[in-house]
């Protein structure tokens, strides 16, 4: 049978700020990135972005050059976006909802003309 005697060695008692490693006090929080989604369909290009925190009224939406740019603005934070969109839409075409902090972008496609390969005759 073994027996475990007590060891002689004392607990040092720190004070609770020398418990927590230096970066933890000197790290900064930031609030995550919007999540943002893109979706294609026939007809349409969906983007859903989640901006909780923002007001409708504070929310800009833009198109160009096959862009779409996405800012807003509060009084303590600010956010600004630009995706590149998969294929060409039309600008004047935009519908926006936003509902509990999500907002969601249709634009309608252009309607591509293809050049004719085969010549009839």
């Amino acid at each position: 049978m073994f027996r475990i005697k007590n060891s002689k060695t004392k607990r040092r008692i720190y004070p609770y700020r020398y418990r927590l490693p230096k970066t933890y006090r000197q790290r900064k929080w930031r609030e995550p990135e919007p999540l943002i989604d893109v979706l294609e369909e026939e007809n349409e290009i969906i983007v859903v972005a989640e901006l909780a925190g923002f007001r409708k009224e504070n929310l800009r939406i833009h198109v160009r050059n096959q862009q779409l740019i996405l800012s807003a603005d509060d009084l303590d934070h600010k956010y600004h976006k630009t995706l590149n969109l998969p294929g060409r839409v039309i600008p004047s075409n935009i519908k926006t909802t936003y509902k509990n902090g999500v907002l969601e972008v249709r634009l309608r496609r252009a309607i591509e003309e293809k050049p004719i390969d085969k010549v009839a005759g």
